[in-house]
């Protein structure tokens, strides 16, 4: 038994913890959430492999303990002993959109969040996702709607959205 979810755990590593990173936006919180969705798979390890699909088993997991974790948040800010990174002149023009795109996506709801990482960060589709989240297609379909409107009118996305001029160029 342990020999499977060890050979599991390892091929489904950094799947799991990118998207807890894109859910959390912080790579220590998403370590925390990939590691409890784990160990809670871990404690229901005979179920969790009798499933249809186990990893997505494991996500449902995660997104639940994701949940959680932010119910019990009673705020969202948290002591630091630096200051956080600002995008400088020099970093790539990829690092400086991934950092906006996981700003903007930080100010997505919860459950919108967590429909736009699994549909189109992990290719899922939209019945997955209404598997993984216990919701309907359409709830996702609206999720999904609603939520690339708020990052397409998000300014702080703007300059890296395709120039509605029609050109393809960026603005």
């Amino acid at each position: 038994m342990e020999d499977d979810f060890q050979a599991f755990m390892e091929s489904r590593w950094p799947a799991l913890l990118r998207t807890a990173y894109l859910l959390t936006g912080n790579r220590d919180d998403a370590e925390d959430l990939a590691q409890a969705a784990l160990a809670r798979a871990f404690s229901k390890w005979s179920r969790v492999r009798r499933a249809d699909d186990p990893a997505a088993y494991v996500w449902r997991i995660m997104i639940n303990a994701n949940v959680d974790r932010l119910r019990r948040l009673k705020f969202r800010e948290s002591p630091t002993s630096s200051l956080p990174e600002r995008p400088a002149a020099d970093r790539s023009d990829e690092l400086v959109t991934r950092g906006a795109l996981l700003d903007a996506l930080g100010r997505l709801p919860t459950r919108q969040r967590a429909v736009i990482v699994l549909r189109y960060v992990e290719d899922r589709t939209e019945t997955e996702v209404a598997d993984l989240l216990g919701i309907g297609v359409g709830t996702v379909r609206s999720h999904a709607a609603r939520a690339l409107a708020r990052l397409r009118a998000d300014g702080a996305l703007r300059d890296f959205l395709p120039d509605p001029s029609g050109t393809g160029e960026m603005r």
